[in-house]
């Protein structure tokens, strides 16, 4: 499986309001998208930091994985994502190479593209996001 230019980063917060003034006044980013995921347990905002994204994550139920995740780790990076071409393909090579999925197939992100997890266990250590652009 070929990786592409890192997506975005995942990071988990507490205040998403403080987490976006962090972001926009003292590192210059632009707020780009602001939207919650009733399904996902979750606040999400997109951060555009000059040639990439944080995607700032806040959970709104504390039984949600960024609920579960920020109980055990409190704040912090939560994932990293890469752009792939064909998230099918790269979820077939990633079964393949022996990798663990945490989504067995794609499913529609936030921003409409379809993403897949890769668990931790077998990559390092870190959560990875594979995005096939919509």
């Amino acid at each position: 499986m070929t990786l592409g230019r890192i997506h975005h980063v995942g990071v988990a917060v507490t205040d998403m309001d403080e987490s976006i003034r962090l972001y926009t006044s003292t590192f210059g980013a632009e707020l780009v998208q602001r939207t919650v995921s009733e399904a996902d347990g979750l606040e999400a905002a997109f951060m555009r930091t000059g040639e990439g994204e944080v995607e700032l994550l806040r959970p709104t139920r504390e039984e949600s994985p960024v609920g579960k995740f920020l109980a055990r780790r409190g704040p912090g990076l939560h994932h990293v994502a890469y752009a792939v071409t064909d998230i099918d393909r790269a979820l077939e090579e990633a079964r393949a190479a022996g990798l663990e999925l945490i989504d067995q197939e794609p499913r529609v992100g936030l921003h409409g593209s379809r993403i897949a997890f890769l668990h931790p266990r077998t990559m390092g250590g870190v959560l990875t996001e594979l995005v096939e652009s919509a």
